[in-house]
């Protein structure tokens, strides 16, 4: 059985290679994107199941991307990856501070998988 399919959308590129390697590592099908506007014009099939997004993106910012994704994906988990004060995040299903850990990216999608068995 293979793992979710994750759309990471950041735009520093050593953060994205960093979070695709984590994700890759725990058995994830992994699409990336620099930008809101490259994610959106992504064709993935299958659709995300977790799509782990910066807010601070040139462009549209994370938050409107996450209602995007909310819009066109309902059944995507949100995961919110950021510097900022948490309190400025949009609603999200988890969230991934920064520096973000290996440790932490296995804990998220252990919670995905217990929360879709439990379902």
């Amino acid at each position: 059985m293979s793992g979710p399919h994750v759309l990471i959308v950041e735009d520093s590129a050593d953060q994205l290679l960093l979070l695709r390697k984590y994700f890759e590592r725990a058995g994830c099908t992994v699409d990336t994107a620099d930008s809101a506007e490259s994610a959106l014009s992504l064709q993935s099939d299958p659709h995300p199941t977790i799509a782990v997004l910066d807010l601070l993106l040139p462009g549209m910012d994370g938050t409107k991307l996450a209602l995007e994704i909310r819009d066109r994906y309902p059944e995507c988990a949100i995961v919110i990856t950021s510097v900022l004060d948490p309190e400025s995040y949009p609603a999200a299903d988890a969230v991934l501070p920064k520096p973000v850990t290996g440790r932490d990216v296995r804990r998220v999608i252990a919670e995905f998988a217990s929360e879709r068995n439990a379902s």
